[in-house]
């Protein structure tokens, strides 16, 4: 999923200089964006406190929307580099068409995973005809170093495993929760989980107290350590954690996204991810000019044209304002 903010604010994220390193409980309240023609997402990463959750750098929630009379989610193509984007549906039908020729269709919790690594194009719109009802979440994982200019590809896992108990059902997305892997590729040690929880479920998930964690609501009403956490807000929980307690007044969805604090400190704007303002600024330039990105068929209209670039130099700093 592109950024189509036309005023896209640089966002420079990474290193360990910010991490809490103990429990926090951390409220982050999402920012309302325009997602093409009948779309609003709210946006929880990057934000105005905090940048990075380990190697998740952007979180978008969306729906649920009744699109029944709308065409429903249209993103034209447009590029993405140094990352890899996650698509997860609760409600809905996305179709994915990308530069390396991959045409899948993404249902309700299906991993889609597109690896961008050097570079690579794609666009996404609402199956037609669609369903009525679409709700989701688009996440980027940035790519570290040494794995940042791998070849582009896509991953589709209808298949995902799932650990059970008390009135919850974790579907693991990326990475290992209690023993349960994700058979999707990731390249930083990482965690990313659906969970369902049953109205009345009190319970508990085990942590890996060396990541850094957040959980999402997506919907209902639950509490997370304590806190109630709305949907469409994100809690962020710091590090030093063995178990994470959960508790849901009615049927709630959430989800968890935790990992090793990134050390690498990055530059990040529109829909890349860096190192330098040199590297922004090229492929920039690369996607104008129509090189590098490759072309997406299937498609019917025109790729996204680059915002400006901000009047600031792009240095990569740390991961708060």
């Amino acid at each position: 999923m592109s950024n189509l903010d036309r005023q896209a604010p640089l966002s420079v994220c990474g290193g360990r200089g910010f991490v809490v390193a103990e429990p926090v409980r951390e409220l982050l309240s999402p920012r309302r964006v325009k997602l093409g023609e009948s779309t609003e997402v709210r946006r929880l990463l990057p934000n105005l406190g905090r940048r990075m959750v380990g190697a998740w750098a952007f979180v978008d929630h969306y729906g649920p929307d009744d699109i029944a009379q709308e065409p429903g989610m249209q993103v034209p193509p447009h590029p993405h580099m140094g990352l890899q984007t996650v698509s997860w549906l609760h409600e809905g039908e996305i179709l994915h068409n990308d530069s390396t020729g991959v045409t899948a269709t993404v249902r309700p919790r299906e991993l889609g995973l597109m690896t961008s690594g050097r570079a690579i194009s794609h666009s996404e719109q609402s199956t037609d005809p669609h369903p009525r009802f679409l709700h989701g979440a688009q996440l980027w994982v940035a790519l570290p170093q040494e794995r940042r200019h791998v070849e582009p590809h896509f991953q589709h896992h209808a298949d995902l495993p799932r650990v059970t108990g008390r009135g919850l059902t974790a579907t693991v997305i990326l990475g290992e929760l209690d023993g349960a892997r994700s058979p999707g590729t990731a390249y930083t040690p990482i965690v990313g989980a659906d969970l369902a929880l049953a109205a009345g479920t009190s319970t508990s998930l085990p942590l890996d107290p060396d990541f850094e964690y957040a959980v999402l609501s997506m919907s209902g009403e639950a509490h997370v350590d304590g806190v109630p956490v709305l949907p469409g807000s994100m809690l962020y929980l710091g590090c030093g954690r063995t178990r994470l307690p959960l508790r849901a007044e009615s049927d709630a969805g959430l989800m968890l996204l935790g990992g090793e604090p990134f050390e690498e400190e990055i530059v990040m704007w529109w829909n890349f991810i860096g190192r330098s303002q040199e590297e922004i600024e090229q492929a920039r330039a690369d996607w104008t000019e129509g090189t590098r990105f490759g072309e997406v068929t299937g498609y019917d209209g025109a790729a996204l044209p680059a915002p400006e670039l901000p009047p600031v130099p792009l240095k990569p700093r740390g991961r708060v304002r």
